[in-house]
């Protein structure tokens, strides 16, 4: 056994990291939305989706820690369902779930306007002032500690605690009913805004080797982490409905208006604070997962492969950095020049994830020993998944552009691979060309191969 396991994350840390994944920016906006959407029945969408979390997490849990890989649901779908698949799967995180950029900058921007007392117009300016901060601190090399962002979580949870205990002698029966003011159909796009929220359960995939003891820490972890996000989301959800009611989605910021409606004064104070300085930190996080997914594709080819360096470990991935944040101020952009409407990109951001999550699920169901618990709840996770991909309906068309994107980079790849184009290429001899494509397969085939195996042999 490796020494430097004695250094890694045991049960406490590691309940923390989960639950800072998954508890996080949805606290400050879905509870409104949501209620503006499906009224009280809003609460049905929030169990709805903690039932689904239940064997998503659980599947999660069990490949993370019979396969720790940093490649994440990439490299399950990878050995499961082949190369474009996996492809396809790195699109969707880079490109697709990029689309909650605008939302995290825009909640930041509307809790600094609130708490600094500024005009409306300067959201805007500190939507695209928000995205500098973890872009620069990403370009230096530097990584925000796993302490500070667990700090400031504890402090998000707290605020929440507090507003919710202040706001339950506030909530009013009348406030419920109608149940149904929108019908089913409200709460089908209710829970589909709601896989926001629970969105982060992957997390484990990629610090799975970071585990003292994986196959012991990371199923306890999930399951204290799914108790402590499930209650927070579904508390919240029942005072925002029973104290504010119909105009629950009135505000710009939900969790705000909740807190001023029962504690004026301190209430939204703390709440804008904390929440700004947590919307940084989920920036930071996003920002640095997307740099150095990106740098990882352009090296397997999936990207230009100019994007490539800092894809190594401790490498810092600069250029992907500044397509990340091409990305980042395009999809601000549309946001602000369509009107803000964030749900939108809520809906593409989710969908997108839901796309990842039915492949990962239906790659666990391959991989995962038949029969085990962690194989009945990919299978679960699996036909859930695949409902909400029928949720998701239109907002699923960015997700499928991606795929084809991913397709036509196979085509493309299979056609530069062809006889012909080896023979034709500019400055080398065809049989020299050749040589130099077996070469780098055989490689990489011999590298695949064994990180396969080292992954199924049993710990």
């Amino acid at each position: 056994m490796r020494s430097d396991r004695r250094a890694g994350l045991g049960i406490p840390q590691g309940t923390a990291l989960y639950i800072a994944s998954v508890l996080g920016t949805g606290l400050l906006l879905l509870p409104g939305l949501a209620a503006e959407v499906a009224g009280p029945a809003s609460i049905v969408a929030v169990l709805a989706v903690i039932a689904l979390s239940v064997p998503l997490a659980g599947t999660f849990a069990a490949l993370a820690a019979r396969y720790p890989d940093p490649g994440g649901v990439a490299s399950y779908v990878r050995r499961a369902l082949g190369r474009t698949a996996a492809r396809a799967t790195g699109y969707w995180f880079f490109f697709g779930v990029a689309a909650g950029v605008p939302v995290l900058a825009a909640l930041g921007a509307e809790y600094l306007t609130a708490v600094l007392h500024l005009d409306r117009m300067a959201v805007p300016i500190l939507m695209f002032g928000l995205l500098l901060p973890p872009f620069v601190v990403n370009m230096l090399g530097v990584r925000t500690a796993g302490a500070v962002q667990f700090v400031l979580t504890g402090l998000l949870v707290g605020i929440v605690v507090f507003v919710v205990a202040a706001a339950f002698p506030a909530v009013e029966a009348s406030r419920f009913t109608p149940f149904l003011p929108h019908g089913w159909t409200g709460v089908g796009t209710a829970i589909s805004l709601f896989v926001w929220a629970f969105a982060g359960w992957e997390v484990g995939t990629h610090i799975s080797g970071e585990f003292r003891d994986a196959r012991r820490s990371i199923p306890i972890a999930t399951a204290i982490a799914l108790v402590v996000t499930g209650l927070a989301y579904l508390l919240l959800q029942i005072v925002t409905v029973g104290v504010l009611g119909d105009a629950a989605g009135d505000g710009a910021v939900p969790l705000l208006s909740l807190a001023d409606a029962v504690a004026p004064g301190f209430g939204p104070t703390a709440v804008g604070a904390v929440a700004a300085i947590v919307v940084l930190g989920v920036m930071n996080a996003y920002v640095a997962a997307f740099g150095k997914l990106g740098a990882s594709l352009a090296a397997a080819g999936d990207l230009p492969r100019v994007l490539a360096p800092g894809a190594e470990t401790g490498g810092v991935p600069r250029r992907a950095l500044l397509l990340t944040f091409a990305i980042a101020v395009t999809y601000c952009s549309i946001a602000l020049v369509t009107g803000g409407d964030l749900r939108t990109f809520i809906l593409i951001h989710t969908s997108n994830m839901v796309s990842i999550y039915t492949a990962g699920m239906i790659a666990a169901t391959l991989i995962l020993p038949r029969l085990t618990t962690g194989w009945f709840m990919a299978v679960v996770a699996a036909v859930l998944s695949a409902g909400l991909l029928v949720l998701a309906g239109g907002s699923l068309i960015p997700a499928a552009l991606l795929a084809l994107a991913a397709v036509i980079v196979t085509l493309w790849q299979r056609v530069r691979r062809s006889p012909s184009a080896r023979g034709s290429r500019a400055g080398a001899p065809a049989s020299t060309a050749a040589d130099s494509e077996r070469s780098a397969e055989v490689k990489t085939a011999a590298r695949s191969a064994a990180r396969d195996s080292a992954l199924d042999v049993p710990r």
